[in-house]
């Protein structure tokens, strides 16, 4: 089973921390981000797709800048973030042009997949960027980011990516080889966990420690991220960056490092948590033929919806009623409530006439909806 978890993972997100891109606070090791994008072009021409998580921004912009350390007040984090980041995504997008493939520049904060309506946003451009084959850079907006908003670590934030997009496998390159039972540096008798399930309580005491001088993770940020990862059904490898073709080899079933596994199926995750979810913002009103569509396993267009009660927001949760008055189906809406009123008993082809644009050309999709 541990050859085919990564090997069948058709979207893949890969978070590369501080030390490994900066060489240990050196300067970009462009060498590494060359044969990252090498790795990661083999696995786009294999049809797979790829997010790039990459920390940086700070340790490029305190070595363009000269300071000899980090630094610790956030204004200082923010205009070396600002500084660097310009020559992190010079460098990525000059190493994955050498594939002839483009990259985009993705800067988050907590608040962006906190909100519903930015968290759908997000997603929405991220898919839209992967079926055109651009591979997204994604790194924590630190420009702009505070306390009270920062993820904190990319590999928290790669966890969250991979929620969001609903990746099959998160894989986090390190300077470490993995998970040890204890500190290796400390203890001569500690052993690589080569395979575990994610979320298991006894990992959490085993990655203790703080990060690099360059980050601001560590092992437990990584055994915590993979536990986050695992909610939405995505396996987690922890691997070193220092390996041989890491990327490449993990994507193939190779066990390389740390594989912390998910118990939880990824459509069984959202289905169980709209099954869950007890405050519902509204209700649409369903024909006979959408009740038959939805029991088909079809998803809800809009010609299907005869009236909408309540107010909410794209991205909410909302019941779907049969012309009996009973909730046959809850699921995730594309479009806000007065939306929604406009677009219904119309068709797909018609939206963009109506509202001007079109998010979807469903009103719910069927991996977002569950029966009732």
């Amino acid at each position: 089973m541990s050859q085919t978890r990564l090997a069948n993972a058709k979207r893949l997100v890969v978070k590369v921390g501080s030390a490994l891109v900066t060489n240990n606070g050196t300067g970009l090791d462009l060498a590494a981000i060359n044969d990252w994008a090498r790795q990661i072009a083999q696995l786009r021409d294999q049809k797979r797709e790829i997010v790039l998580v990459s920390s940086g921004a700070v340790a490029c912009g305190v070595q363009r800048l000269g300071w000899d350390r980090r630094p610790k007040t956030v204004h200082e984090k923010q205009a070396a973030a600002a500084v660097g980041q310009a020559g992190l995504v010079e460098a990525y997008e000059a190493a994955f042009n050498k594939h002839g493939m483009h990259t985009a520049q993705i800067l988050l904060t907590h608040d962006d997949l906190a909100d519903r309506k930015r968290y759908l946003n997000a997603r929405s451009t991220l898919t839209t960027l992967l079926e055109l084959g651009v591979v997204p850079i994604i790194n924590e907006n630190d420009t702009v980011v505070t306390d009270e908003i920062k993820f904190g670590d990319n590999d928290t934030l790669g966890a969250l990516v991979a929620n969001l997009l609903e990746a099959d496998a998160l894989i986090i390159l390190t300077d470490q080889k993995g998970l040890y039972t204890a500190d290796p540096r400390k203890d001569a008798n500690a052993t690589l966990i080569q395979e575990a399930v994610a979320g298991d309580e006894s990992l959490e005491a085993m990655a203790g420690g703080a990060g690099s001088r360059v980050g601001t993770g560590g092992m437990i940020t990584k055994v915590i991220a993979a536990k986050r990862a695992a909610r939405s059904g995505a396996h987690t490898a922890i691997a070193s960056g220092h390996e041989t073709d890491p990327i490449a080899r993990l994507a193939t079933g190779e066990l390389v490092g740390t594989l912390l596994i998910s118990q939880t199926p990824p459509l069984t995750a959202r289905k169980q948590w709209l099954a869950d979810h007890l405050q519902l913002a509204g209700r649409l009103m369903l024909d006979a033929g959408a009740v038959e569509a939805l029991r088909a396993g079809k998803s809800l267009l809009p010609i299907g919806v005869t009236a909408v009660d309540g107010e909410f927001e794209r991205g909410a949760a909302v019941a779907c009623i049969s012309p009996e008055g009973r909730e046959i189906a809850r699921g995730l809406s594309n479009y806000g409530s007065g939306e929604a009123r406009l677009i219904a008993r119309k068709t797909t082809a018609d939206i963009e006439s109506i509202l001007g644009y079109v998010d979807e050309p469903e009103i719910i999709h069927r991996d977002n909806l569950i029966l009732s």
